[in-house]
């Protein structure tokens, strides 16, 4: 009872907080909007205020470009954590997630595909080939690691590697060949929340929703085979079954959030980890956790994207990788 009484406690003090801090964010911003303007323009939306005459400009920069990527900051940052930590609770190492294992390289790789046939001004036109890129991806990946028997990590890990480096070869050659949508495909390598838009969020949400109910309803049988797939279908667990529908619902989570983002890599490693060392293994409480930690690390770094070189603005995904980048090592040496 005192283990489950602390989550009682922590759960929704995290949860405050990050809503404090998303309600900061809508403060901050390359273009200066006074606080009393601010609060106007968003209370004006429930109806308040409406007497108060605002400037069109603070309008539109609030609700049509900065809140918006606040908002799928928080959706994107949580899905790949949750997404993170389900990889890791799959191979049973904390070092993979969907970024080292190439399955965010594939869908980057569709998504620039998708660009150079022109499939980016049909709806879903990019979303669709990044989610079969991202698929055929994992299914090389774990098909290499059955040749070489099991899951091995040094199988997994070497040949999600080696995938990137492809998949990055390939796209840089696409960047060449194809010139005139070279900003686009720039884009999608570097990560970047600057054109989202409501359409996208309004996608995306019933999307994550739909995803987390289904990785939630496979948390007691991902904690089962923890202990082994041996041991998991002696216990009842349909092994096969978990492990195909939660990597296909996380692969398909991923590939969306790359064709409206572009790849944001390193949370889903960095953010189950520290929810693990912090709260325990238990995969309820670690996504809970993961999707509070991991939607506050993309605020953030979202955040410094867009005002720490401004007016200029740095790609995201720069900004995950300085932070990443040194954990996994760490991580590495940990484990070695």
């Amino acid at each position: 009872m005192k283990e489950q009484t602390k989550h009682y406690f922590w759960m929704p003090l995290i949860a405050v907080l990050l809503l404090l801090a998303a309600i900061g964010a809508v403060f901050i911003g390359v273009v200066h909007i006074p606080a009393k303007s601010v609060m106007v323009c968003i209370l004006q939306k429930f109806g308040l205020f409406s007497g108060v005459t605002m400037p069109d400009f603070y309008t539109l920069t609030l609700w049509q470009l900065r809140i918006p990527r606040i908002v799928m900051s928080l959706l994107a940052g949580a899905s790949l954590a949750i997404c993170g930590g389900v990889f890791q609770s799959i191979f049973r190492n904390p070092i993979c997630d969907p970024y080292i294992l190439g399955i965010s390289s594939g869908a980057s790789l569709g998504a620039a595909i998708a660009i150079i046939i022109g499939w980016d001004t049909f709806l879903f036109g990019i979303t669709a080939l990044a989610l079969v890129t991202a698929l055929a991806t994992l299914l090389f990946i774990v098909g290499v690691a059955k040749i070489k028997g099991g899951h091995a990590t040094q199988t997994l890990l070497l040949t999600g590697i080696a995938l990137n480096f492809f998949m990055s070869a390939v796209i840089t050659l696409l960047i060449v060949v194809n010139q005139q949508e070279m900003h686009k495909i720039y884009f999608w390598t570097m990560g970047s929340l600057s054109s989202i838009s409501w359409p996208e969020i309004a996608i995306m949400f019933p999307l994550m929703l739909a995803a987390v109910g289904v990785l939630f309803f496979y948390a007691k049988d991902l904690n089962i085979l923890q202990m082994g797939g041996e041991s998991a279908q002696t216990l009842g667990v349909n092994t096969r079954r978990t492990v195909i529908v939660t990597l296909v619902t996380s692969s398909v989570l991923v590939s969306v959030i790359v064709s409206f983002c572009g790849v944001i890599g390193f949370i889903g490693l960095i953010v189950p980890h520290i929810a693990r060392i912090l709260f325990g293994s238990n995969n309820r409480h670690l996504f809970a956790y993961s999707l509070l930690f991991g939607a506050f690390f993309l605020l953030i770094a979202d955040t410094l994207a867009r005002t720490i070189a401004a007016p200029a603005e740095l790609p995201v995904g720069s900004i995950t990788a300085l932070a990443g980048a040194p954990y996994f090592v760490y991580l590495v040496l940990r484990k070695s």
